[in-house]
């Protein structure tokens, strides 16, 4: 990421969480906007925090001044336990936030099955922090329960998806949306990887972090 990577060990509830801490990328004498939290993809098909999307949604962050850290759920890298579908994937993000942000602004990201957990994240932590940002990308609701995202936040939150999406149809990420009125950005073409297509991926999230700092 950039010279300033740190290797974090974490708590979790099953044992050790392996994490990466990038800083934000500051003016002079600028403070960063708050702590950024990235959840990687399913841990059983591959997903881990070294992934390239997970790594666009960092960096975006990173240069739009969120200090960011992502990490590796239950049973990835050197995290420690076994894959739990979802409920203690929550338990891990929540230990997560809970060390690196114990206050102040936080956003959180993830994509596709990251993006599920996060979901339930934002709906447990919505009335008790201050979530500036929401991104999620490929967001997995053919595969699992998405929660809604409270309608304050929707201002705030930006959700991407592939039109040619063949791992989570669009079709289903729009049912979600459709009963909280909730917009989504659809990439032309773009898969669920968005092979050739993350520079634009990454121009997408500056530009809502950017302009959502103003609300």
């Amino acid at each position: 990421m950039n010279a300033q990577t740190e290797r974090l060990t974490l708590t979790g509830p099953m044992g050790s969480i392996e994490a990466l801490r990038d800083q934000a990328v500051l003016a002079a004498d600028a403070a960063p906007r708050g702590i950024a939290i990235v959840a990687h993809p399913h841990p059983l098909f591959g997903g881990t925090m070294d992934n390239k999307v997970v790594q666009t949604l960092a960096r975006a962050f990173v240069q739009s001044g969120w200090t960011t850290v992502r990490f590796n759920f239950r049973g990835v890298g050197a995290t420690e336990g076994v894959h739990d579908n979802g409920a203690g994937e929550l338990d891990d993000l929540l230990a997560v936030i809970e060390q690196v942000a114990p206050e102040g602004p936080i956003a959180l990201s993830g994509f596709s099955f990251g993006s599920f957990v996060t979901s339930h994240a934002v709906e447990k932590l919505a009335t008790s922090r201050r979530i500036e940002q929401i991104v999620f990308v490929g967001t997995a609701a053919s595969r699992f329960k998405v929660a809604p995202i409270p309608q304050e936040l929707h201002e705030r939150s930006l959700i991407v998806h592939g039109e040619a999406d063949d791992t989570v149809s669009l079709s289903s990420v729009m049912d979600w949306a459709r009963p909280q009125i909730l917009p989504v950005t659809v990439v032309p073409g773009g898969g669920h990887f968005f092979h050739g297509q993350l520079p634009l991926l990454k121009g997408l999230v500056l530009r809502h972090l950017r302009s959502a700092s103003a609300l």
